[in-house]
């Protein structure tokens, strides 16, 4: 799944993880707490408990939350290609937005490429909604440095930037006309996309060879016509953090 904001970094550590065993089946269930804003541009916090998976087939398939449900379709060298299945959040009518339409999520195609030099990994996405109520394309560049620290203990750390069409724009941070008379606040129609600028950072330890402990910290900064809606500016924060911890069983 293509997760937006938070999500999307809570995903970074749990799929970066050091596989254990050799079978063509890998992977890692567990669950964790999330401290996240209420919705993406929120300066409302909550506390989730949320599932984690992360899936693999030999070198072939793969599902987790941050890069879906993808195929590794070609590979050359240290360059991979993956058409990819994902899914984009929408926006609960939550605080204070609970006048607004809710915003329902819906599935995603896309494409990622990416390349691996050392312990640097480089990708470029780009993913078009298909069903839902969030409309449009998105496309996210994203680098992210891994290495172990000792033993037991793996760290990964990398910027990230994001571009979402004035349709995704619309679908998340427009107010309609209806939505401002139910809550008082300004009908906003933003009439271009905006960049999103991120920073994530996680620390896995193993408790033991199966089971570890990931700490994950990281924070989004909105910027354009989301920055100007009033979802963000008059209600919520461009400033998005998030932090969290996950216990998870590697198989």
């Amino acid at each position: 799944m293509v997760m937006r904001g938070w999500w999307a970094v809570a995903a970074v550590g749990l799929a970066a993880t050091p596989a254990m065993a050799e079978s063509p089946w890998q992977g890692s269930v567990g669950a964790g707490v999330l401290v996240t804003p209420e919705y993406l541009g929120s300066d409302d916090f909550r506390t989730r408990v949320w599932p984690s998976l992360e899936l693999r087939y030999g070198d072939a398939f793969y599902f987790n939350p941050r890069e879906g449900l993808g195929w590794n379709a070609v590979r050359e060298g240290n360059w991979v290609v993956s058409p990819y299945l994902g899914y984009a959040f929408g926006r609960d009518n939550r605080g204070e937005l609970a006048a607004f339409e809710e915003v329902d999520g819906g599935a995603t195609l896309g494409l990622r490429v990416s390349y691996d030099q050392g312990a640097w990994r480089y990708s470029l996405s780009g993913e078009s909604a298909v069903s839902g109520d969030v409309n449009g394309s998105e496309w996210q560049a994203r680098a992210s440095w891994r290495a172990p620290l000792d033993a037991r203990t793996f760290v990964t750390l990398g910027p990230s930037v994001s571009y979402s069409s004035a349709s995704w724009t619309r679908s998340m941070f427009g107010v309609s006309a209806d939505d401002s008379a139910r809550s008082g606040v300004e009908a906003y129609d933003p009439g271009s996309g905006y960049l999103r600028y991120g920073l994530s950072g996680t620390i896995n330890y193993a408790l033991t060879p199966a089971w570890s402990l990931t700490a994950l910290a990281g924070v989004t900064y909105l910027s354009g016509d989301a920055a100007d809606s009033p979802i963000v500016d008059d209600l919520g924060d461009a400033l998005q953090p998030v932090a969290g911890v996950f216990l998870s069983y590697r198989f």
